[in-house]
């Protein structure tokens, strides 16, 4: 599985190390992802979804099942 949130879609972004010399070195910043239990309130069950941290704030105002019909997922799944 790869590295990018179920919900937003985020995931690696590439960039640069620059060092006190100015060298610069290219580095990847990764997404902080987490795995996440959430209640279904529609499905009335549990759901696992990793996400990113941004999601997790955006999911307690938004709601889970509007997050889901934006990003076009089926919660059945899961």
């Amino acid at each position: 599985m790869s590295r990018r949130c179920q919900l937003t879609g985020k995931k690696a972004n590439n960039g640069c190390a620059v060092s006190h010399s100015h060298r610069r070195t290219k580095k990847l910043q990764q997404v902080n992802l987490q795995w996440k239990r959430i209640w279904w309130a529609e499905g009335n069950r549990w759901v696992k979804l990793r996400l990113s941290t941004k999601a997790i704030k955006t999911l307690s105002s938004k709601g889970l099942q509007a997050m889901a019909n934006e990003a076009g997922i089926n919660l059945n799944k899961f």
